[in-house]
């Protein structure tokens, strides 16, 4: 979860939530005010890793939000499934709401944005989203109550802070006002964000658990929050070697480093050649001098001449 949005977003009126709770009917038992509290710290924790106040302040470079939104593809295609599996489970069910709340498909929408049409061959699951999906499988498979723990981790900070770094991600990767790119953040079936969290809050209070599950639940928040920050770790020394803004359409840029994936230069080891440029990336910066595009038209002109000759 991240932090509080600062404003709420004007969206049409779409639901109405009848069993909303007020903050006078809450009692410190309840699973809602349990969690709140007991996840204050890791909360804490969460919003102060290097990698969101980068994104805060909009220090956040496209091919790391990618790489982020290819995270979350992977951990909600997990938490949804489980979920989906457990949708009658007295312990979860009151949370299932699908149309409402679920973002697997809207992560793929902006996969396909980023990527192209064939993005699911272009993305990888990382080691950090690859334990964090092992761990919501087993609760899923075997403590089934301990996923709201893992709902409400996620959810909650998706309307929450996820809102405020939907409106960063479109400011300073300038993606589309219509949306594309950040379909994750855009909750097309919640007209009222909050009201719709204090009508979760309150369905959560409704869950029957005994006080023992309770701190479990609890526990598992703690764990979910864990998990979030070790894939913001992993995508922070991700972003410390990506050292200029990979665009879409060119070849990465890594200034003599970087991830020998992303470059033909650096799959061979080459450690003789130390210190030297990519070929890459000194081809396409000799390209953009004009007189180089110049030079290059005209070898292309000369060699269709002498083409056409030939032929003749």
């Amino acid at each position: 979860m991240l932090p509080d949005a600062t404003e709420e977003l004007d969206e049409p009126e779409q639901l109405s939530y009848e069993e909303t709770e007020d903050g006078e009917s809450l009692s410190p038992t309840d699973l809602s005010e349990l969690l709140k509290e007991g996840t204050k710290e890791s909360h804490d924790r969460a919003e102060n890793t290097q990698f969101v106040k980068d994104f805060l302040r909009g220090r956040i470079k496209r091919e790391l939000f990618k790489l982020g939104t290819a995270a979350l593809y992977f951990t909600y295609s997990a938490l949804e499934e489980e979920m989906e599996r457990n949708k009658d489970e007295p312990g979860f069910a009151p949370l299932y709401f699908p149309l409402e709340l679920h973002r697997t498909e809207a992560l793929a929408k902006d996969l396909e944005f980023f990527y192209g049409a064939g993005w699911r061959e272009k993305i990888q699951c990382s080691e950090a989203t690859r334990r964090y999906m092992e761990r919501i499988r087993h609760v899923g498979q075997l403590e089934p109550e301990l996923l709201a723990a893992h709902a409400y981790t996620r959810y909650m900070g998706d309307l929450s802070g996820g809102q405020v770094l939907k409106k960063v991600a479109q400011r300073t990767l300038k993606l589309p006002s219509t949306g594309q790119g950040v379909q994750f953040y855009t909750f097309e079936n919640i007209a009222h964000p909050q009201q719709f969290k204090q009508f979760y809050r309150a369905r959560l209070n409704a869950l029957e658990l005994d006080e023992g599950t309770k701190r479990k639940v609890v526990e598992e928040a703690n764990k979910a929050f864990e998990f979030n920050m070790q894939v913001f770790e992993e995508l922070d020394k991700i972003g410390a070697r990506l050292t200029e803004e990979v665009q879409d359409g060119g070849p990465p840029v890594h200034g003599g480093t970087g991830d020998p994936h992303k470059c033909p230069y650096y799959a061979a080891k080459l450690a003789s050649t130390e210190g030297a440029g990519c070929p890459c990336h000194l081809a396409v910066a000799l390209l953009k001098q004009p007189s180089a595009q110049l030079a290059l038209a005209a070898c292309v002109a000369l060699v269709a001449g002498i083409a056409a000759w030939y032929v003749m």
